[in-house]
């Protein structure tokens, strides 16, 4: 049970990360979606969104390697 919910908490980050892409990309070809007034927002809102969940995951993996001491001495506590 516990890692279905680990599953799930890091499913939601990622999935915000790839609806960041898919709003970078979308204002690369000059599609803009319903809520945003304009592409430069779009882009801004999809930046936030991938560096956001991808910041996220990344911190999720290196919590749980610092954990296990599977990291380099420079990054151990």
């Amino acid at each position: 049970m516990i890692r279905i919910i680990a599953l799930i908490i890091l499913v939601i980050p990622g999935a915000l990360a790839a609806l960041g892409i898919k709003l970078m990309r979308d204002m690369t070809f000059g599609i803009l979606q319903a809520p945003f007034p304009s592409l430069w927002l779009q882009f801004l809102a999809g930046l936030v969104f991938f560096i956001g969940g991808l910041g996220f995951v990344a911190g999720f993996i290196f919590h749980r390697d610092r954990k296990r001491n599977k990291v380099q001495s420079k990054f151990k506590r």
